[in-house]
Formats: C-alpha cells, structure tokens, sequence
C-alpha cells in the first residue's frame, strides 16, 4: 500500500514494508512539519477576490505554520483552507489593508478586518464544512498588550462589565454593581467618575475642567461657591442661585449677545453698574436710614442709602459726607422729637437756594421733607423742605 496523507497536518503515512532504509529520513521530515506546524509563517495574499490557503502534502510549506501573517493583497479577499478535510487552528494575523474571509466549505466563515489578528478553527468535514473564531475567553490574570484593545461588538445589559464599539456609539463602557454600574478610578484607587446604579446620573468627585463649550439642558449647582473662584456659579438653599467672579475691573459681568456689558460688579465692591435703562415690573426700592436719635455731628452714608429718616432728639448739624455719588438723588426727613425746637445746621457740602440755609418746623413730632440731589462732589443741592406733615 502507498503512502497517505489524510492526517490534519498532512504527514506521511507510511504502509507496513513500504519505504525500506528510508523511514528515519522521512519519519525526521514528519519530525520537522509537525515542529513548522506549531511555529511561524508568512504568506502573500493574492491581489484577487480569492485565493487559497493550502496545507501541502508531506513537504514543507508556510501555510501549516500555527502563526500565519498574512502580507499583499489589496483587495477584499475570500480565502479557502485546502484542504477541506484538514481540520486545524491558525492564528491569522491580516496585515494587508483589505478585510479577508476565511471559508472551507458550505459553512459559517470568519471575516478578520485589515490590521486584525484572530484565532480560527477549520474543522475539516468536507464539502459542508466550518470556520470558526475564538469567542469568550477567560483570563485568570491581568491581559496585558503592548499595542491596542479594539472591541468590535456592542456591549449587553447582562454583561457584568464590559467594554465595546459600534459605529454609531463609538467606546462603550457598560457594568453593573450594587452601587456603580461604571466606576472610573485614578492611580490611588480613588473614584474619580461613577455611573450609580440603574442611572443615567454621573458623579464627579472632583473639579471639571472644559476646553471647550459646556452644553446641557439645564445646569444645577448644589454647593455654594468661594471667594478664591476665578469664575463660579454654585447654590445654597438661603441664597439661591450665586454668581461669583474675580477680574482686575469687574468681578461679574454680564454680557448680551453682541458680547457688550450689560451688568457689571465692579472688583471687589457691592457696587453695580446697568449699561442701559433699568425697566421694573413694580417698584425700585431704595435703601433707606431710619435713625431714631440724631444730635450733634451728623454724617450722612450715601453710598450706604439713598433716602434719610431722621429724628432729631437735640440740636443738629449735618457734616459734609464724602460717600456721595454723582447723581444721586433722594429725601431727608426729619421729625422733631416729643420735646420739639431742635434746630439743624448745614456743612458747607449742603447747599441751598441762594445761600439761604433751610428754616425746618420746630413744633414736637412736627415732620419735614427735604429733597436733595448730587451735583457733584461736595456738591449736594437741597430743595425748599415741604414742612409740618401730619
């Protein structure tokens, strides 16, 4: 009987008394495909939309290689595994820049995309026979790799943790725990980004830094902001929405969209600046000082308050302020004490109608009202008192 090579790999089989005085020879080149059978080979993919992957029969030959890289090509490229009785495992490394497909019969195939490696199985029955590729695999250990992980499928709800890619998703990250589903961590073991479980909430435990616009439907601070913020909007229950900033000329402002001021804080003051005319839906209220015993040197705070109520409980004399504002306008009352007769004198800030000074009632409780504007600094102007309301 002849020689046959129906074994997996192609070996010789030798009949009995056939090949005398060769059988060491050829029993070392078995030795040596059985050794070439689980080591590396390289093979050149023709240019065409198919081509052959065949295991020669007793000699030699790249294609039993355990490792093959596949080189060449250019084109999508459907590959048969010859012969179809041969059922082995190759580790397919495609470096050409065309998908391949691996078939051996009338069954299943295996695609490997340009730039991808994968382990495939042939399982040899003939005309009907199957491609098969490595699918869940289970690492006791760390998987470690010099080069990138690329997953190719998408991700499921069931999966424990899980990472993966589509098209329209891109990178996928999907778990579940009792607590997270997706924890990210730093170095130091830390939580930096959790997903809690069954949410679409993301906690972040530290600051969030944006290159770019930060877009959202609506943004919800819940801690208040500090005043070492360069730019901060934060929330407190008694305070509600907080707005804080620190700029050499202001520090908040408030632009429209032709990128004007429209509201400005200047630094480090609670002053506030309106570019245009302010429209109130109801009233402007001002400040005003209600000061139930005046006598003496009185000094007024303009910056402080806008309207004076003031009752004079002995002889009194306004000194000139200097918290006035240019502009500013406002009243003073004044209101007589139960005792009555007290009388005010004017600093030379105050100025009247000719130089006159002002006569102001002098009956008990009797109610003046004097209006006044700044002109200027130094410079405020009293209008003629409306005396004894009642």
């Amino acid at each position: 009987m002849a020689s046959t090579y129906v074994n997996a790999l192609r070996l010789e089989e030798m009949a009995n008394g056939e090949n005398s005085g060769t059988w060491g020879t050829k029993t070392n080149v078995n030795l040596e495909l059985i050794g070439q059978a689980l080591g590396y080979g390289t093979r050149a993919i023709a240019n065409a939309s198919t081509d052959n992957i065949t295991i020669a029969d007793g000699t030699a030959d790249a294609d039993r290689a355990m490792y093959l890289k596949l080189t060449g090509g250019g084109q999508a490229c459907t590959v048969t595994l010859l012969p179809n009785t041969s059922s082995k495992m190759w580790i397919m490394a495609n470096t050409t820049s065309a998908a391949l497909t691996f078939t051996q019969g009338s069954g299943a195939n295996v695609i490997i995309a340009a730039g991808q490696t994968k382990l495939i199985f042939a399982d040899g029955l003939g005309s009907g026979a199957v491609v098969y590729e490595l699918g869940a695999l289970t690492v006791g250990g760390d998987l470690t790799s010099s080069g990138t992980f690329n997953p190719l499928g998408d991700t499921a709800s069931g999966d424990a943790a899980a990472v993966g890619y589509t098209a329209a998703e891109g990178l996928i990250l999907t778990g579940q725990g009792s607590t997270n589903d997706v924890t990210i961590k730093n170095d130091a073991d830390a939580d930096v980004i959790e997903i809690p479980t069954g949410t679409v909430n993301v906690t972040m435990a530290g600051t969030l830094d944006v290159v770019g616009v930060a877009t959202a439907t609506t943004f919800e601070p819940d801690g208040d902001t500090a005043a070492g913020d360069n730019a901060a909007i934060g929330f407190t229950a008694a305070e509600g929405l907080i707005l804080t900033g620190q700029g050499s000329t202001n520090d908040v402002t408030i632009k429209n969209d032709a990128d004007a001021d429209v509201i400005e804080i200047p630094t480090g003051t609670t002053d506030v600046t309106v570019a245009g005319k302010v429209t109130a839906g109801k009233i402007v209220l001002a400040s005003t000082d209600t000061d139930t015993s005046n006598t003496g040197n009185v000094t007024l705070d303009f910056s402080a308050n806008q309207n004076f109520v003031l009752t004079l409980t002995g002889n009194t004399t306004l000194v000139n302020p200097s918290t006035e504002s240019v502009g500013q306008s406002g009243i003073i009352t004044l209101i007589q004490d139960g005792t009555g007769s007290r009388t005010l004198s004017l600093g030379t800030d105050y100025e009247t109608a000719a130089g006159a000074g002002l006569t102001i009632s002098t009956a008990a409780n009797a109610v003046d009202v004097i209006p006044y504007f700044v002109k200027a600094s130094g410079s405020i102007q009293l209008g003629a008192p409306q005396l004894a309301f009642s």
